[in-house]
């Protein structure tokens, strides 16, 4: 299997462009190291239009899935993708299929993984608060969870 990608200095590709483009023979993608920004990506057209096909194909397959009735094979599979989603209550796994669902297609659709990304950050941190019995307290020690209104921060 070719390897994901290899870290290069961004200063590498702008001294010897064409050799490190060939790199991209060997390998899916270059992670270009830059000091004072954010590291970029770069990777052949052909691969990021295949990836967009798996993606595509995916948010499909698991909305075939749902709609189908198939729930309960998603969520008996879903700890193998997600580890940390055993943490979820059976209710909030079932919320977490339904919107992994739903944004996986809108952001299939928009060719941007983004949304995807963000939401399955969120569903980890809420599977966090409930793998921590104190912290889970803490925050549903109020009713519904509400600790109450927030003040404007000062400016």
């Amino acid at each position: 299997m070719t390897p994901a990608y290899e870290d290069v200095p961004f200063s590498e590709l702008l001294h010897h462009p064409a050799a490190t483009a060939r790199k991209l023979d060997a390998l899916r993608a270059l992670r270009l190291k830059r000091r004072d920004a954010e590291d970029l990506a770069l990777m052949r057209v052909d691969q990021m239009e295949r990836d967009a096909t798996v993606v595509d194909f995916t948010s499909r397959l698991l909305t075939g899935l749902i709609r189908t009735g198939n729930t309960e094979a998603l969520r008996q599979a879903l700890p193998e993708a997600l580890p940390w989603s055993t943490f979820l209550p059976a209710e909030d796994m079932d919320a977490l299929l339904t919107e992994l669902v739903d944004v996986a297609r809108g952001a299939a659709s928009l060719n941007n993984l983004a949304p995807i990304a963000l939401l399955l950050t969120q569903w980890r941190h809420s599977a966090e608060i409930y793998a921590d019995p104190a912290l889970l307290a803490a925050l549903t020690r109020e009713p519904e969870g509400d600790l109450g209104p927030v003040p404007q921060p000062a400016e």
